[in-house]
């Protein structure tokens, strides 16, 4: 892992979880890698509101941190692919659970402003 989760107090384990998948686009790619191994293609085209630039460096630091893997093919032209790596797997019930909460969320503001 990155210096900046040993840098954090050993009893901030909520703040070295959000370090490694906090922001706006991790959990969301990780929710796509959830699904099957993918192209960058195939996330850029998954993520409409992503630069390639932001895709990029989050999926460098997704890797970095250990939870995704990026194959590369020895092929021309080149042919990489990303997937969840084991840790990133353990993600699973996390990000099911805030699907189910952001849906739930959505209903109930939506009845509210009607």
């Amino acid at each position: 892992m990155g210096t900046r989760i040993d840098d954090l107090a050993e009893e901030c384990t909520v703040e070295a979880a959000l370090e490694v998948i906090g922001g706006k686009w991790k959990l969301v790619i990780l929710r796509h890698l959830l699904e099957g191994t993918k192209r960058f293609g195939e996330l850029d085209k998954a993520l409409p509101g992503i630069t390639p630039r932001m895709l990029t460096r989050q999926l460098r630091e997704l890797e970095s941190d250990g939870l995704v893997l990026r194959t590369v093919y020895p092929q021309v032209p080149p042919k990489v692919e990303y997937s969840v790596t084991e840790i990133g797997e353990s993600l699973r019930a996390i990000t099911d659970q805030l699907e189910q909460w952001g849906r739930a969320y959505r209903e109930r503001e939506h009845t509210r402003r009607w």
